[in-house]
């Protein structure tokens, strides 16, 4: 049931919990006790709303920032560690392949983001190199389209 319960709330974690029951086929008490249970145990971490800043009037930039490390004492968890103490930090993933960390930055301007790698992030002793790439565009994140088109029908018009 956890599973279940986890699915339903990653694709809406504003649902009724009396809805997840009824979906399930369980009490809505039950629902609320797994999901108490599950943010005990910090498998639940939080509840988040997903905003189309494009959308706003509020100027914003993305970067994918991809880094190379040599592993301290402590391992990858520590560099992990420091990196993501820094509030431009949203999001740092171990990854496999050319480099070791992906960070998600987030900043008001290129410049912005830039600075931060320069003078934050590239000087830490772990560090060996840095790219940066910036989004330019969100089609879909977190598993929501955020296209204007997506209401459009694609199919093709076939006329006798």
């Amino acid at each position: 049931m956890r599973e279940k319960i986890l699915g339903i709330l990653e694709k809406n974690g504003r649902i009724d919990l009396g809805d997840v029951a009824a979906m399930l086929g369980v009490t809505e008490a039950e629902v609320a006790n797994e999901v108490t249970q599950m943010e005990k145990e910090n498998i639940i971490c939080g509840y988040h709303t997903l905003i189309n800043w494009d959308k706003t009037s509020d100027e914003r930039v993305t970067a994918l920032i991809e880094v190379k490390v040599t592993p301290q004492r402590g391992g990858f968890d520590q560099v992990a560690q420091r990196m993501y103490r820094f509030e431009e930090v949203d999001a740092v993933y171990l990854i496999s392949g050319s480099c070791d960390f992906t960070l998600i930055i987030r900043g008001k301007t290129m410049k912005e983001v830039a600075q931060f790698v320069s003078g934050k992030l590239s000087v830490l002793d772990a560090v060996r190199g840095t790219a940066t790439n910036f989004v330019l565009k969100k089609y879909k994140d977190h598993g929501t389209i955020l296209d204007d088109d997506k209401n459009t029908d694609e199919r093709m018009l076939v006329t006798p």
